[in-house]
């Protein structure tokens, strides 16, 4: 399974994000309608379906002669979780911080 490290590296690119979230909006899309609703061409869309398959963020799912495309949140959530436990850390710090400057 990928790791967080994948996971915002497929995020980091803004028509990326936007792919993620058409589909969370809209579950089986396919690349010929992300494209057509994207500035973007089709092989273009491919390529950045790709990388979210790659960190885990969609699965294809052939229908026919179609690859609709689902939302697979768990890597999102494995993502936030190390985000938490960043910022816990962080507070942590800073309300140790502000108790020596109080002192």
């Amino acid at each position: 399974m990928p790791g967080v490290d994948e996971v915002f590296s497929a995020l980091s690119d803004p028509t990326r994000r936007e792919v993620l979230r058409s589909i969370s909006e809209r579950p089986e899309l396919t690349a010929s309608r992300l494209a057509g609703e994207l500035p973007i061409t089709r092989q273009a869309v491919a390529k950045h379906l790709a990388a979210l398959q790659r960190a885990g963020l969609v699965e294809p799912r052939r229908e026919g002669r179609e690859t609709h495309y689902v939302l697979t949140p768990a890597p999102l959530a494995e993502a936030m979780d190390w985000m938490a436990q960043v910022g816990a850390s962080w507070d942590q710090r800073l309300a140790r911080l502000a108790q020596r400057a109080r002192g």
